[in-house]
């Protein structure tokens, strides 16, 4: 079987499990475990499914970078819940989800599937590092459209997209990103720089949407060159476009280096091969399932891996 790496966007799963199944699925002592579930029974179907041979569950060790929120103060801060001089801010989440979170980890770990983060990064970082230095093809499971930049047909580069749901999964490819937004992949974070974007926080370019950042992106090439433009009167940009480019320069200036994901983290050596588990994993994954009534995803997701072997 051709080697191909999956990279979860775990955050990005376990909100969507959470929200996906109802919080009345609970453990023995009333702990809702939905966000666990689901995120199991994610995992079972994607292996099974899309075949790969690796699986990392990425992981966000710091879901907003403090050198994002410099350059750009309004980052993300409409989910911050509280902010933390010397460490992360504190996520706005629901309760029933952040008591789950540690035993994701638990279970996570029972299937010997490695965790991993980076410090001041987000679990998009770990992507785009991973999926940047892989040498085999990757599928990259989010919800997140800023992962539409990592995407590359000629080294494989693929996001499988969860936003209509696990059932109705779209795989992402160059053309479905021309085809849908009229720019190339490697010009998305360019795009979404200049059109904003409200789930992020990132104001954009005032009067400047799709359409039209799409376009100068055609004419122009990327964000330098749309800049340089904007500055030579012997360009073929209109003045108005001009004029509200030079009233976003300093916003311009750093948006590209919040909305570009890192590619270069080094986060380690560690085995990312999926295999059938061994005695002592199955049995702490079946001990946490009947500790916190995990049902058959527990069940199911033994099953993918076994069917592995």
């Amino acid at each position: 079987m051709a080697e191909r790496l999956m990279l979860l966007d775990t955050p990005s799963l376990y909100f969507r499990a959470f929200y996906g199944l109802p919080d009345s699925l609970k453990a023995a002592d009333g702990m809702p475990v939905n966000a666990v579930r689901g995120l199991l029974d994610m995992i079972s179907r994607l292996v099974t499914d899309y075949e790969p041979t690796h699986l990392v569950a990425c992981w966000d060790d710091d879901w907003r970078p403090k050198w994002r929120v410099e350059l750009i103060p309004s980052y993300k801060e409409h989910r911050v819940a509280r902010k933390v001089p010397d460490g992360p801010d504190v996520e706005e989440t629901p309760e029933g989800l952040v008591a789950q979170l540690p035993l994701i980890r638990e279970v996570l770990a029972s299937l010997d599937l490695p965790i991993i983060g980076a410090a001041d990064h987000e679990a998009d970082d770990v992507i785009g590092s991973l999926a940047s230095q892989a040498a085999a093809p990757v599928d990259i499971v989010t919800g997140d459209r800023d992962l539409f930049q990592l995407i590359d047909d000629a080294t494989g580069v693929r996001v499988l997209y969860t936003a209509r749901g696990m059932s109705k999964l779209e795989a992402v490819t160059d053309v479905t990103v021309v085809s849908r937004y009229a720019v190339l992949p490697g010009q998305y974070a360019d795009f979404a720089a200049l059109r904003g974007d409200a789930s992020d926080g990132l104001p954009g370019v005032s009067g400047i949407g799709d359409k039209t950042a799409a376009s100068l992106l055609k004419e122009f090439v990327d964000l330098d060159g749309i800049m340089e433009a904007a500055s030579n009167p012997s360009s073929s940009m209109s003045a108005s476009i001009c004029q509200k480019l030079t009233a976003a320069a300093d916003y311009l200036a750093v948006a590209p280096t919040v909305v570009n994901v890192v590619r270069d983290l080094d986060v380690g050596t560690f085995e990312s091969r999926i295999r059938p588990l061994d005695t002592d994993h199955e049995q702490k994954l079946k001990k946490l399932a009947d500790q916190w009534n995990l049902g058959g995803a527990a069940d199911r997701v033994l099953k993918a891996y076994a069917a592995r072997g």
